[in-house]
C-alpha cells in the first residue's frame, strides 16, 4: 500500500514537471461560454457490486447495492426556502434481519431569511462542524448519525447521514457571524428498521450548540464552539485553519470538557469525571497540477493508552466488542493515538480521472486501513474502482475488521 502511495505521488509531480502551458490555454479555448440553469432538484442512482474476503476464512462474498440521492432546494416565497435531502441504499445480502433497504433522510427543513443577516432554519438538518479531515472533534452532531455506510470516505461519512431534528438561528456581521441551535428529544431508542426515520438515533437527547466565528486578519478566522444537553457536561470546540504559503493550509481542531473514559461509557458503568481533550492537527499541500495531500495526527484523551488497549484485546470478548460497537457509532478514537494521510489528484494522467488513496493508522496497535479509489468522470456519469485492506493482529482496531479486503466497482448516473 505504501509503494502505491509513493507510485501515485511520484508520477503526479512527474507530470506537473513536464506540463504545457498550450494545455491550459486550449482548456480555456474550448470551454463554453453557455453558463447553465441551475436546478432545484440534484439527484443520481448507483450501482455498486464487490466482492470482501472474510478475516475468518471463509468464502469470499459478493455483495450488490443500488441506491437512489435526492436533493431539493426551493425558493418558493421572498425569503423562504424548501431543502429536502435523502438517500436509499437496497443492499444484497441484507445489512441486517430488516435493513436490506436503509432509508436516510439527511435534511428536510424550511430556511426564513428574516433579514438580510439574520436567518431561522427548522427541521432535519445535518448539522457539520470541523475543519479536520480525518477526525473531527467538534463534529459533536455526528453520534449515530451514519445509517448505512457505503464507503470509508471521510466526506461519504459526513454527507450521507442522517441530520438531527433542530431548530437554528444565525446572525452574521462583517467577518463574523453566531450560530445558535437546540435539538429536542423525539424518542428513546434507534430504530433498527431500515425504512424508518429513526428519529431516536438523531434526537434521543435533547442538545443545544452555539457557534460563534470572527475573521481576524486575511488569513485567520477562528471559530468557537460550545454544546451540552440533558444529562451532558458542556463540551467546547475551536477551529483554526491558515495558509503557510501559496499552496499550503495548516489547521487545527480541538474540543475539550469533563466527561467519564470512553470504556465506562461504552459499558454503561458509572465513572469519575476529569477534563479530556480531543484534538486533530494537520496539513494540505496542493501542487500545480491538483495533486493534494494531507497529513493529520488524531488524540483522543478519553480513549484507552496502548496499555488499556492491549488489556482489553486479552480480556472478555464481550466487552471488547461492546466498546468497538460503542466508538464506531459514535466515531471517536478506540485508543488515544491516530495518524490519518489521504491523496487526491484531479485529472491524474487524463482528463476527467480522479484518483484517491487514503490510509489510517492506530499508533496504539499499529493497525491499518488502506483504501484506494479511482473514479473517471463523464458528463453525466461516473464510474468508480474502489479497493480496501484492513491489516494488522488479530482483535487491533483494524486487524478485527470482519473484511480482510474488499473491492467494489460503481456506477453513478446522474438524472
Amino acid at each position: 500500500m505504501r509503494s502505491a502511495l509513493l507510485l501515485l505521488i511520484c508520477a503526479a509531480l512527474a507530470q506537473g514537471a513536464h506540463a504545457d502551458d498550450a494545455d491550459a490555454l486550449a482548456l480555456a479555448d474550448s470551454a463554453s461560454a453557455q453558463v447553465p440553469v441551475a436546478s432545484n432538484w440534484r439527484s443520481f442512482a448507483e450501482a455498486a457490486y464487490g466482492q470482501s474476503r472474510p478475516r475468518s476464512g471463509a468464502a469470499i462474498a459478493n455483495n450488490e447495492r443500488t441506491s437512489l440521492d435526492l436533493q431539493f432546494d426551493q425558493s418558493f416565497a421572498s425569503g423562504w426556502r424548501a431543502i429536502v435531502a435523502d438517500r436509499l441504499d437496497v443492499n444484497w445480502p441484507a445489512q441486517g434481519a430488516d435493513q436490506r433497504a436503509i432509508n436516510t433522510l439527511k435534511e428536510a427543513y424550511l430556511s426564513w431569511q428574516v433579514q438580510d443577516d439574520r436567518i431561522l432554519d427548522l427541521g432535519r438538518i445535518n448539522a457539520r462542524y470541523g475543519v479536520a479531515t480525518g477526525y473531527n472533534p467538534t463534529d459533536f452532531f455526528r453520534t449515530d448519525a451514519v445509517r448505512s455506510m457505503v464507503s470509508v470516505d471521510p466526506t461519504s461519512l459526513k454527507t450521507n447521514r442522517q441530520g438531527s431534528v433542530m431548530l437554528r438561528g444565525q446572525t452574521l456581521w462583517n467577518g463574523g457571524s453566531l450560530t445558535a441551535l437546540v435539538s429536542p428529544k423525539l424518542a428513546d431508542q434507534p430504530s433498527a428498521i431500515g425504512l424508518n426515520p429513526d428519529w431516536g438515533a438523531t434526537n434521543g437527547q435533547s442538545r443545544w450548540l452555539l457557534a460563534a466565528s470572527q475573521k481576524l486578519t486575511q488569513d485567520l478566522n477562528p471559530q468557537w464552539l460550545v454544546s451540552g444537553g440533558a444529562g451532558q457536561l458542556p463540551r467546547w470546540g475551536f477551529n483554526l485553519t491558515t495558509l503557510v504559503g501559496d499552496a499550503s493550509v495548516a489547521y487545527v481542531e480541538w474540543a475539550g470538557g469533563r466527561s467519564r473514559l470512553q470504556l465506562p461509557q461504552a459499558l454503561n458503568q458509572p465513572g469519575d469525571t476529569a477534563f479530556h481533550n480531543q484534538l486533530a492537527v494537520g496539513a494540505s499541500y496542493t501542487t500545480e497540477n491538483k495533486l493534494s495531500l494531507t497529513l493529520e495526527y488524531d488524540y483522543d484523551g478519553a480513549a484507552l493508552n496502548q496499555t488499556q488497549w492491549n488489556a482489553l484485546m486479552r480480556g472478555s470478548p464481550r466487552v471488547y466488542g461492546a466498546y468497538r460497537n460503542w466508538t464506531q457509532a459514535v466515531q471517536y478514537l478506540p485508543t488515544q493515538k491516530a495518524a490519518f494521510l489521504h491523496i487526491g489528484w484531479q485529472d491524474a494522467l487524463i482528463q476527467h480521472l480522479d484518483l484517491s488513496a487514503m490510509e489510517r493508522l492506530d499508533v496504539a496497535d499499529r493497525s491499518r486501513l488502506s483504501w484506494l479509489e479511482a473514479r473517471y468522470h463523464w458528463e453525466r456519469s461516473e464510474l468508480a474502482l474502489q479497493w480496501q485492506v484492513n491489516s494488522g493482529a488479530p482483535a487491533s482496531d483494524y486487524g478485527a475488521a470482519a473484511q480482510r479486503r474488499a473491492w467494489q466497482l460503481l456506477w453513478r448516473s446522474y438524472l
